[in-house]
């Protein structure tokens, strides 16, 4: 037991003698002013699986219904069938069309519309200029259904978040997260990425102000971060493994020894 208390006492000086950096761009100057221009905030690009809202409005109301619900509803031109159009369209458009693996969507008239590796923006003004041949004035909506990233381990609230703006950085994820916790290794945060087919893994150290331009830095839809656990957890969990069963043998021991005594 000695040799055990001794063993527990230099790990807790280990511990206690490596303080950690919890700040995140520690390295900035106190009440310094740090400007430069922002070169990494990429637009997100559309991939299989992702789940789009798409709308389509024109100067023809009922012809837009048709594109929308891909249905033609017999005597358009009453007020009751145009606003039945209308709901099922906003159904329609609340359900989403998803991408398949191949990077399409099967949009009703136009059929399959290749999607894979555009901008939204890049997407909407395809979809205008292929409705020009069909709708007059179109004004295509497109937005993500699906727009989601993951922040897991040590964070107080770890989840999987819908961003509804689709844009968000690392720093703001961590955030939703609740912040990491005091184990939380900050110069050594992973991003898991994956991207026309390839898996990409990268390790940022928030501790730098240098992060601000890794293009790791603003996230896109379905990334995973994950927040590695420092040493000292590591020596805390295992510590807390080894003693326990130490310390109900020695309790159970005592009390064999204290009944038999009285």
């Amino acid at each position: 037991m000695k040799i055990n208390l001794l063993y527990l006492l230099a790990l807790v000086a280990f511990t206690s003698c490596s303080p950690r950096n919890l700040a995140y761009f520690s390295d900035m100057q106190e009440q310094a002013t740090y400007e430069e221009k922002i070169v990494n905030g990429t637009e997100a690009r559309i991939q299989p699986y992702d789940l789009l809202s798409i709308s389509i409005t024109s100067l023809n109301p009922e012809a837009s219904a048709l594109f929308n619900t891909g249905e033609v509803h017999p005597a358009a031109g009453s007020i009751s069938n145009y606003s039945m159009a209308t709901n099922t369209a906003s159904s329609v458009a609340r359900e989403g069309y998803l991408v398949d693996k191949e990077g399409n969507i099967n949009f009703p008239i136009l059929g399959k519309v290749q999607l894979a590796g555009l901008t939204r923006a890049q997407a909407t003004e395809k979809f205008t200029d292929l409705l020009q041949a069909h709708l007059k004035a179109p004004i295509v909506n497109m937005r993500y259904l699906n727009y989601k990233v993951t922040v897991v381990g040590e964070v107080n609230r770890p989840s999987t978040f819908t961003i509804p703006a689709e844009r968000i950085n690392i720093i703001e994820a961590l955030g939703m997260a609740g912040d990491m916790t005091a184990y939380g290794k900050r110069e050594n945060v992973l991003v898991i990425r994956e991207e026309a087919g390839t898996r990409k893994m990268i390790r940022l150290n928030l501790n730098n102000k240098n992060v601000l331009n890794s293009p790791y830095f603003y996230l896109q839809q379905n990334d995973v971060v994950y927040v590695e656990p420092s040493r000292a957890k590591e020596l805390q969990a295992s510590t807390r493994t080894y003693y326990l069963p130490v310390a109900v043998a020695v309790v159970s021991a005592l009390s064999i020894v204290l009944s038999r005594l009285f």
